[in-house]
């Protein structure tokens, strides 16, 4: 029996994070010396995902004793949503054109591709880790990997009732995803400080990135004030009262389709995954944030509203690194291999085509996300960009549950003719 963390009561968990979120916050404004010279490596995002999975992995809080990343999941991740999308320009947004698109079915590619390749090249080295027949039969646990990396969980669980993965070894493939998943979102985080210098390998043409951020900034800039108490109130009543809301009717649509259509209670149906509640809480919440932007709410942008939904996405951002145990790399090297060599070719082959394209790094990182990571860390990822972004990546995030079940479809098959020959 594994031992438990020294602090299993979430008040202390949720103390010993915000301790640790206002500890890289300081140490990243102080402009001297040796933080000046650290936070120019590392940047100050990537240490307030790694730090909880320090603290993870050497036992002093554990993500499967709390509940708080469900908490910043289901709550503090739709009212960010409202409070950034408040001065979204939507006609910029689709100004932006067709590579974020571009790359995010890129990104799809790569793992559909990704999978069966990486059978390959391991069954040149190690066949066993790749073998497997019947239930047992490792393609059929990778299958569940791209539902993941392709939606979702609601994708995954499709995969594991179309393909009988064996349950019994099915927490394996969960132990590969979070690893796999969680370190490329630490590479995609340390990319960011040093997207000019990415940008400019890939020749890349920012232009449209740049000019709605300006135009977030300006507009801020031209309305913005003290905020008093009633403004945080008020900005408070809106992110909070969205939440509610969505949680409302993403139960009554997702309990509407299950109770009056068939085919979304089949789980090896693709359109299972749209009976997801996250999914739908988070479209409507950031429906309700775009719909807000067309009225007077708008100019709370200059209260900081913006503001407000960064501190929500930063205690996320928290929260998803206290699920990473830095140790799990090393017990299962071989799915881990598989996983590696998977996420490999994805982020190969969205190099390539950014390159090609001149897709800025931006388009890049959040179309990755949108298919490993989905809903919860491409918006994420995004707003790390600039907050007025962070709308493109739920957009990029909900196309990937409308293609996620099809393409592991594809992926799975592709998997198992690459496995025949083992």
């Amino acid at each position: 029996m594994e031992n438990a963390p020294v602090f299993t009561n979430d008040a202390i968990v949720f103390g010993i994070l915000m301790l640790t979120l206002a500890g890289v916050f300081y140490t990243s404004s102080v402009k001297t010396g040796f933080w000046k010279s650290f936070y120019k490596v590392v940047p100050a995002l990537l240490m307030c995902y790694l730090l909880p999975a320090i603290f993870n992995t050497l036992g002093i809080i554990s993500a499967e004793e709390s509940q708080l990343y469900f908490v910043a999941s289901r709550y503090l991740l739709p009212a960010s949503l409202v409070l950034m999308t408040l001065s979204i320009d939507l006609k910029a947004i689709f100004n932006l054109g067709p590579k974020a698109l571009i790359m995010f079915f890129t990104g799809t590619i790569g793992i559909v591709i990704g999978g069966p390749l990486a059978i390959l090249l391991i069954s040149a080295v190690s066949p066993e880790t790749v073998g497997g027949s019947g239930p047992d039969a490792i393609w059929r646990g990778l299958a569940t990997l791209a539902g993941s990396w392709i939606g979702g969980g609601a994708n995954q669980a499709a995969m594991l009732e179309i393909f009988k993965f064996n349950p019994e070894k099915y927490g394996g493939m969960v132990f590969v995803d979070i690893v796999v998943a969680n370190l490329w979102m630490a590479v995609i985080l340390m990319g960011i400080s040093k997207t000019d210098k990415i940008d400019k390998w890939l020749k890349a043409d920012s232009s449209a990135i740049t000019t709605l951020k300006n135009k977030v900034q300006d507009y801020t800039a031209g309305i913005s004030r003290n905020p008093s108490l009633a403004d945080y109130m008020i900005m408070l009543g809106f992110a909070l009262g969205a939440v509610g809301f969505a949680h409302w009717g993403a139960d009554g649509i997702s309990a509407g389709l299950s109770n009056n259509f068939e085919v979304f209670n089949d789980k090896s149906s693709a359109l299972s995954s749209f009976t997801s509640t996250f999914f739908w809480m988070i479209t409507i919440s950031t429906l309700i944030g775009i719909i807000l932007s067309f009225t007077k709410a708008k100019k709370y942008e200059g209260a900081g509203a913006s503001k407000i939904g960064s501190i929500f996405i930063y205690i996320l951002v928290a929260t998803i690194g206290m699920k990473m145990d830095l140790l799990m790399i090393f017990e299962n090297p071989g799915l881990i291999a598989i996983g590696l060599v998977w996420m490999t070719i994805h982020a190969g082959l969205l190099v390539g085509v950014a390159k090609l394209i001149k897709a800025p790094y931006f388009f890049l990182a959040v179309g990755s996300q949108a298919n490993v990571g989905g809903a919860a860390s491409a918006p994420v990822v995004a707003a790390a960009f600039h907050p007025s972004l962070a709308t493109v990546g739920v957009l990029l995030a909900v196309m990937g549950y409308v293609v996620g079940t099809w393409a592991a479809y594809l992926c799975a098959v592709l998997m198992e003719v690459a496995s025949a020959g083992v």
